[in-house]
């Protein structure tokens, strides 16, 4: 069944489309670190033995897309969630919270007999990794009507015809904006696969390693990806690189963004691409030039990993500018080309 309706889907400035799932953050010490030939990190736990963790922290309601409803949220926006939910004990969990952080559930629909998605989080210093696991629900896209922007996130593996369902809908609106931050089985299926939505995007965003997948250029570095993602479709087109900064391709130029400087040691990381997607994709909703929005997107991905999990540093927008008034010098963009 869908949500109680708490606004009609004309005064919806912000909806996001995309799975919701239950974290387990699972905190562990006694694990190590390893690098294989390519110089990527594997987690290491002692295979058969009893492994102690020092805590579990459940947080219900996240994943990329309800991240960002979220973050609109607390940001001034009217928000609203396409997604779906099993009729256990988690899914009465999520819808509530959702109903708590002031998100508009019509669209969240609750599947008779269906578990409701939840993953287990390897928290190890600031890292974490996920053990994933999305339920098969019979995808179906509502009469979301006409929002000012849709914000179209992480889907499970089955979803294909639902992109094509959501696609007509685009289609058949052409003033909704599109922001299209792809998930996992999203960048697995190609650039042309969903070339609908990448040329269809007002703006999109990945990180280096996920622009590099896509576009097959596996050397290629921020700002050339940028420039290659934009020539692919998306009017804006913003490359993260982790504590790097962030590249952004405009028809004004390529732009370089450093880090927000953390106040102290990142707590750990989940959400912090999150965060800097939906408050561009908000600040832009809100009527701020790319440049503004650029300027203001890593702050809130400061606040999110002092904090455990995506969502409980998210910030208001009074807090966010104070931040940015009180900003080092050195934390300006920096025009490329």
């Amino acid at each position: 069944m869908f949500g109680i309706p708490t606004s009609s889907r004309t005064d919806i400035d912000f909806l996001a489309i995309g799975d919701i799932v239950t974290d387990a953050f699972i905190r562990i010490n006694h694990a190590s670190v390893l690098y294989d030939r390519d110089g990527d990190a594997q987690i290491c736990l002692e295979n058969g033995a009893k492994i102690p963790y020092e805590s579990v922290t459940v947080l219900p309601a996240v994943g990329n897309s309800p991240n960002a409803t979220v973050s609109a949220t607390r940001l001034g926006l009217s928000a609203a969630l396409v997604t779906d939910l099993g009729d256990d004990a988690y899914g009465t969990d999520t819808f509530a919270t959702l109903r708590k952080n002031r998100i508009d559930t019509r669209f969240v629909r609750t599947h008779k007999g269906l578990q409701s998605n939840y993953h287990y989080v390897l928290w190890h210093k600031a890292d974490r990794t996920i053990l994933i696991k999305h339920e098969e629900y019979p995808y179906t896209l509502p009469d979301i009507g006409t929002p000012t922007w849709v914000y179209l996130s992480s889907l499970g593996e089955q979803s294909l015809p639902y992109h094509d369902t959501i696609a007509s809908h685009l289609s058949a609106h052409p003033d909704i904006k599109l922001a299209f931050q792809p998930g996992t089985f999203q960048i697995k299926l190609g650039y042309e696969r969903l070339k609908v939505f990448y040329e269809r995007a007002e703006v999109f965003f990945c990180n280096i390693e996920e622009a590099q997948l896509i576009l097959s250029l596996p050397s290629a570095d921020g700002p050339t990806l940028a420039v290659a993602m934009r020539e692919h479709g998306p009017r804006i087109a913003l490359i993260t690189d982790g504590p790097k900064g962030a590249y952004m391709a405009t028809e004004n130029g390529v732009w370089y963004m450093p880090i927000y400087p953390d106040p102290q040691q990142p707590l750990e990381r989940t959400g912090a691409g999150d965060s800097f997607a939906s408050t561009f994709t908000s600040f832009l909703a809100l009527g701020m030039t790319p440049e503004e929005a650029l300027v203001r997107a890593p702050i809130n991905s400061m606040s999110v990993v002092q904090h455990v999990g995506a969502q409980e540093g998210l910030l208001s927008r009074e807090e966010l500018e104070r931040y940015l008034t009180n900003c080092p010098e050195n934390y300006t963009p920096q025009k490329l080309s």
